[in-house]
């Protein structure tokens, strides 16, 4: 009696994977409709915008990776928001296998509010973003 299954497909000259496209549903921000689909880096701009604008853990119909910790940050000291929002924002995007990083990360600190602009940096090539903060 055989333990394991058996079968014809034959493996070892090794797997090939190839990547998906990374198809998404187009959302219009003027019309607030779906239009079509996207693809590519407007795909990723996409996904990296949604990815800024929903609290990590607190929807459920995202998953419990998706999204970005806010929470704990307003009202704290300059400059530990900058630090932590640097640290937050890699590990908000880096989720994504079509972010590879971010770099060029600054931030400045006007009156009431911490604003940081930084380039995500993907396999379809650069996106700038920005991000603000209120400090009260």
């Amino acid at each position: 009696m055989a333990v394991l299954p058996t079968s014809s497909i034959n493996i070892t000259g090794g797997v090939n994977f190839q990547n998906q496209p990374s198809l998404s549903w187009y959302i219009n921000k003027d019309t607030n409709r779906i239009e079509g689909t996207v693809d590519g880096q407007a795909a990723v701009r996409q996904a990296v915008e949604i990815i800024l604008n929903v609290e990590r853990f607190r929807w459920q119909i995202y998953r419990p990776y998706s999204g970005m910790e806010w929470d704990g940050l307003i009202g704290q000291d300059p400059g530990y928001v900058g630090a932590e929002l640097q640290r937050r924002v890699i590990d908000a995007l880096t989720v994504d296998d079509r972010v590879t990083g971010i770099s060029d990360y600054d931030y400045t600190v006007d009156g009431s509010s911490l604003s940081a602009v930084f380039t995500v940096n993907t396999v379809y090539g650069s996106i700038a973003e920005s991000v603000e903060v209120p400090l009260q």
